[in-house]
């Protein structure tokens, strides 16, 4: 044990003579009642082991059961309970010794001050339980008790841990003020409804605060749970989206035009579905396609990937492999399954006369149709493309001419209004684009936050 641990536990241990001094002062305050005692004593230790941890404050209805022995009992009593509570958590949770001594000192000297102080003062104003001023000061005496057990708690952490008294002020006792006010007003109204209804009501208002406690850290556990879940989700959608990235990053050290060319294509299908009228989940979505409609070339050899020369049949077979092979790899990111579908259709065409499922017309999706208009514009007109590029006006009449054939005629006219507006040099991808369009940290994010809320 350290110095400053060795100064807390002597310090409590003071505490504790000073309080049981003082529990012989204050023993004719009050009156004992066996019935109520032993059910506060029950209501304390089964909130306290309900006791639910926000990460800034612990709620736990044992503070609750004390208050209201304060009130109901007196301030030994209350001590007494607060005392017996502390003792079964420390079994429980065995906590250092110092911390120990610390807990029982608090739980021994905010019930003899708040019960002796609620019952001097109830008898100094001649006010009894049963009146509504009576009520304002159960709540009074709670914020009172609850600003005494934290500076306890708050002297611990500084003595013991160095943390700062205005840290704890901060970080703690602002964040549970306004429960503990509640907690007041709870307690205000179980004594009210006690001085009314007798000992019957006052079980059926603790049962019912158990329960609420009960019900509260089932919600809190919950929650915790779920962003617990959320972590992992966003985890998850990391590992599989990166390692999308990762394919095309590597497929593109390979062949460097693919990661330019996916980019150039996004871009160019998401301001089609734009010009189409399309939604913005429509645009997102085959903005995302066209980013990733080649990874299935990562199943190339070199000598088709980098090819300077027209392919054979056997190679054209390779070829036609890719929408399949890349729908299939994209399709084990969960929840991209939209993605893959668009990506195995993207090389069908109007005619049927497509792969790798001979599709046509109204039978390839749409999204799927716009990515072919501009995955035709941009091999055609980049300038890092297997031949030689074409000016944009020739790739232009070659989009006319195979409009209502290769691609769908609507949307080659979409994209002709877009490169009308911006210019035939409409900007093609640079280097550094791909990381810029993947925007990889934005789709980690929407990924996993339908699965948090779900």
């Amino acid at each position: 044990m350290g110095d400053r641990r060795r100064t807390s536990l002597a310090i409590s241990l003071v505490q504790l003579a000073a309080a049981a001094a003082a529990a012989v002062a204050v023993a004719g305050v009050g009156e004992w009642d066996t019935v109520i005692f032993a059910l506060l004593v029950a209501f304390a230790l089964i909130g306290d082991r309900l006791e639910v941890d926000t990460k800034v404050v612990t709620i736990s209805g044992a503070f609750l059961a004390v208050g209201l022995a304060m009130v109901l009992l007196g301030p030994l009593p209350a001590a007494a309970i607060g005392v017996m509570t502390m003792a079964v958590d420390s079994l429980r949770r065995r906590p250092p010794v110092h911390s120990v001594a610390s807990n029982l000192a608090t739980f021994t000297i905010f019930p003899l001050i708040g019960g002796w102080l609620i019952h001097a003062a109830a008898d100094s104003w001649n006010v009894a339980q049963a009146d509504v001023n009576y009520a304002l000061l159960v709540i009074g005496v709670f914020i009172i008790a609850n600003g005494i057990n934290f500076l306890q708690v708050a002297l611990t952490h500084r003595i013991a841990d160095g943390v700062p008294m205005w840290h704890a002020t901060r970080s703690f006792y602002v964040p549970v003020l306004p429960s503990q006010v509640a907690v007041g007003t709870l307690a205000a109204g179980i004594v009210y409804a006690h001085a009314h209804g007798g000992g019957v009501a006052l079980g059926l208002l603790v049962g019912i605060v158990v329960l609420y406690q009960y019900l509260l850290r089932e919600l809190l556990l919950s929650k915790e749970r779920a962003e617990q879940l959320g972590a992992r989700t966003k985890q998850l959608a990391s590992m599989q989206i990166g390692v999308l990235t990762a394919m095309l990053q590597t497929l593109s050290l390979r062949d460097k035009m693919t990661a330019r060319h996916c980019a150039a294509v996004a871009r160019y299908a998401r301001e089609i579905a734009r010009e189409a009228g399309y939604s913005e989940a429509d645009q997102e979505l085959v903005h995302t396609a066209g980013l990733l409609h080649d990874i299935g070339k990562f199943i190339f050899p070199d000598h088709i990937l980098l090819a300077d020369r027209k392919l054979d049949d056997e190679d054209w077979e390779i070829v036609k492999k890719h929408p399949a092979q890349g729908a299939k790899v994209v399709r084990q990111v969960d929840g991209y399954g939209p993605v893959a579908d668009i990506i195995l259709a993207h090389h069908e065409r109007i005619d049927g006369r497509g792969y790798p499922r001979g599709l046509a017309g109204e039978e390839i999706p749409a999204l799927s149709r716009m990515i072919s208009v501009a995955d035709t514009y941009d091999v055609m007109t980049a300038r890092d493309s297997y031949r030689d590029p074409v000016s944009p006006q020739e790739a232009i009449d070659e989009l006319i001419r195979v409009s209502g054939a290769q691609l769908d005629a609507d949307f080659v006219q979409a994209f002709l209004r877009v490169l009308d507006r911006k210019g035939v040099a409409f900007h093609h991808a640079d280097d550094a684009d791909f990381e810029s369009e993947l925007d990889m940290e934005r789709r980690v994010r929407e990924y996993a936050e339908p699965r948090v809320a779900a």
